[in-house]
């Protein structure tokens, strides 16, 4: 049984089955994590770790899955003996003796499924027809569209619930001043302009009450309401925050018309006819400024190719990646992203930064942190949910923290400056704040700690090249950041700090707006 609490409610799921009540009941603990970041979770886990075909009765089956859901959930395990079942049960002569059997079911039925998780394979493998395909992508794109909906349904509630709170914010001082203003006639002589006060006040009282008596300011749709809040929002916030923290983006690095022209050189008389097809596409996409549908279903294993395919050129590596951090500067490329949510071609390769030719690393980094231009993209590197990649498990999160470490540690100073630039835009990023009261309720080890973790990684990062002389420009950046990290992980990085140095104040003198973030970080300092 794991409870789960949100705002201040508690929901308890019991577990049962056709058998009845269960005899005993576990109590494994407590989460605090919100239902969308549960629901990203899930969504990962379906097509990784517990994607069809990976089921075996005995080793990988509905106990490990529960088993993987309470450690991301609460940080445990599941009780031993419930996990061990299986083994008891092979142990016993029946066991071994339907063993083998079952294994050999577990195998066949396994074969049986396709990648995606909603459909199965007919048992004589024929081609998948077109139209089935286009049904297989419908339904795909209806359940993104669902979890879209859901959250825009979750951010329209706090919208609206954050506006009742301000209207009855302002309708309380509103009532505090006029009682204060009340008093103070009581003691003042009420002269012309106290009048003239009154009168207007009175003016305007009777009309709010008239125009709520005729169903003006109350028969408001929901909808013409989240309008309404949306522009408002878009001005104040949106913008106000752009501005605060805009992130630190290379816009002009790269001539991209002679980048594509020299990887048409590179390649050419090396590619098949679906590779020529990409090659096209990718030229409508990043120099004619068409949409990302111009951008084929192929085209992701074309950029497989061309980053694993060793018998290629690394030049061609380079140029390929110098096009694509120009194509992450554009505002729909989280679409060519989200292709990759199974194959994981573009950040298996980025984790891997640390073998690459140093050629290659430049722009693989700057890739990334072009990503944080737009919202969606930004919010794509910072995704949690963990797939194998060798012997680890690696998330989107856990990606972008490695590239930005071994780029803002490496002996290349442009790639230093690209690393700082990654852990400049993290560090802004205000998912790396969103429930940290929560988080620290919930135990170390937990995957929802995520972001405490990369704050703690990225604080040692930093402080390491504090030993060095950054540029002022580096340093400023990496100084905010530490800044920033100081309030995400508002425990472990100030102890962090203390124990390792060099102190902030070592840059002090080194710029204003230097010493204003040392005056932020040593605030959290004891």
């Amino acid at each position: 049984m794991l409870p789960t609490k949100a705002n201040s409610s508690v929901v308890l799921f019991t577990g049962g089955t056709v058998l009845g009540e269960p005899h005993k009941v576990e109590r494994i603990g407590e989460t605090y994590l919100p239902y969308s970041v549960f629901f990203e979770y899930i969504n990962g886990l379906g097509v990784s770790t517990f994607a069809p075909g990976t089921y075996n009765l005995f080793k990988h089956n509905c106990n490990s899955f529960t088993n993987e859901v309470s450690n991301f959930l609460v940080g445990q395990d599941i009780p031993k003996y419930i996990l061990d079942l299986p083994e008891e049960i092979l142990q016993t002569p029946i066991g071994q003796q339907i063993g083998g059997l079952i294994e050999g079911l577990c195998s066949s039925a396994s074969r049986a499924f396709i990648v995606d998780p909603t459909f199965l394979e007919p048992r004589n493998h024929r081609e998948v027809s077109p139209e089935f395909q286009l049904l297989n992508e419908a339904i795909e794109e209806a359940r993104l569209n669902s979890i879209a909906l859901e959250e825009r349904r979750n951010e329209i509630n706090e919208k609206l619930a954050k506006k009742d709170r301000k209207k009855k914010k302002k309708k309380k001082e509103k009532k505090q001043k006029g009682s204060k203003d009340s008093g103070a006639s009581d003691s003042n002589s009420t002269g012309p302009s106290n009048c003239t006060h009154m009168a207007e006040s009175e003016s305007a009282i009777s009309l709010s009450e008239m125009q709520a008596s005729n169903g003006e300011s109350t028969e408001v749709l929901p909808s013409e309401r989240v309008m309404q809040m949306e522009e408002e929002e878009k001005k104040e916030l949106e913008e106000r925050k752009r501005h605060r923290d805009p992130p630190i983006v290379f816009k002009d690095s790269v001539d991209i018309k002679e980048e594509y022209q020299t990887l048409v050189k590179l390649l050419d008389g090396k590619l098949n006819e679906e590779d020529r097809v990409c090659m096209d596409e990718l030229r409508q996409y990043v120099l004619e400024n068409e949409g990302s549908w111009a951008l084929g279903d192929n085209f992701l294993n074309f950029v497989g190719r061309i980053l694993y395919d060793k018998a290629l050129a690394s030049d061609a590596r380079v140029k390929l990646l110098n096009i694509l951090s120009v194509a992450a500067l554009k505002d729909d490329v989280i679409l060519l992203l989200h292709q990759d949510r199974r194959e994981h071609i573009i950040m298996n390769y980025a984790f891997d930064i640390d073998r690459h030719p140093a050629e290659e690393q430049l722009p693989l980094a700057q890739f990334l942190a072009n990503m944080f231009e737009n919202l969606s993209s930004s919010e794509w590197l910072l995704y949690i949910s963990e797939w194998q990649h060798q012997t680890q498990n690696i998330s989107n999160i856990r990606v972008t923290t490695k590239v930005a470490v071994h780029s803002l540690l490496s002996n290349s100073v442009d790639l230093q400056i690209r690393g700082a630039a990654i852990i400049h835009n993290l560090a802004c990023k205000e998912k790396m704040n969103k429930s940290k009261n929560l988080r620290r309720l919930l135990p170390k080890g937990s995957i929802s700690k995520v972001f405490d973790d990369v704050a703690v990684e990225l604080t040692m990062a930093l402080l390491q090249y504090f030993n060095g002389s950054p540029a002022e420009e580096q340093l400023y950046a990496c100084m905010k950041s530490l800044a920033r990290f100081t309030q995400i992980s508002g425990q472990d990085v100030p102890q962090l700090i203390q124990m390792i140095g060099p102190e902030p104040n070592k840059f002090r003198g080194t710029s204003e707006r230097i010493d204003e973030q040392i005056d932020q970080v040593n605030k959290k300092l004891r």
